[in-house]
């Protein structure tokens, strides 16, 4: 039996528009919870704000996600990084399906480590000032459990391809803040994978 109340007890969004003419009933979201899967996350800066790839800002994520890692391993299978948002995808240990303390942890340690000089005004809400919070990222992240090899590789492909796709680069191989560099080393694609794509 599908429950359609949130854990919070609030009944599921009604939507109507255009695409919908009648009501149309939306469950709200639940998180995938797959001990040991592999998950494909984007991450995104609060008002769009287009800082991720300052030098400070990725010196803050990275040392983060080391640290993170230290206490609650995950393996990172893809990465870009672009100016106001992220994609990644992780592997979580086998008995592990707790991504979201280690999003909570590292999105918390960047804010943390950047201080002031990254707290946007215009983005302090009451809320946000109430909890003592930050001003860099969204409260919340996209999540997709990767439930094959054809679908991790898709979403390999999707994420190499973003900095292109957003008119950053013409070329997959151009954007220094990615994965792709280290899976061309590796022999999981080739120097040129995707030239000539950009129009696609």
């Amino acid at each position: 039996m599908v429950d359609w109340l949130t854990p919070m007890g609030r009944p599921r969004t009604l939507l109507r528009d255009a695409a919908f003419p009648r009501e149309v009933s939306v469950p709200h979201y639940r998180r995938a919870r797959v001990p040991g899967g592999s998950f494909f996350f984007t991450v995104v800066t609060e008002q769009r704000q287009r800082v991720l790839t300052q030098a400070p800002v990725r010196d803050a994520l990275r040392a983060a996600i080391q640290e993170v890692r230290r206490d609650r391993p995950f393996r990172i299978d893809g990465w870009v990084l672009l100016p106001d948002h992220l994609h990644a995808v992780w592997t979580l240990p086998v008995d592990d399906d707790d991504y979201a303390t280690r999003w909570r942890l590292i999105k918390a340690r960047v804010t943390r480590q950047l201080g002031e000089g990254f707290r946007n005004p215009d983005a302090m809400t009451a809320r946000r000032q109430a909890k003592g919070q930050g001003s860099l990222w969204q409260h919340r992240y996209w999540e997709h459990w990767l439930r094959d090899e054809a679908d991790v590789r898709h979403h390999l492909d999707y994420l190499h391809f973003n900095p292109v796709k957003h008119g950053l680069v013409e070329r997959v191989a151009d954007w220094p803040w990615s994965s792709f560099h280290q899976l061309v080393r590796a022999g999981v694609y080739p120097g040129d994978w995707a030239s000539g794509a950009a129009g696609s």
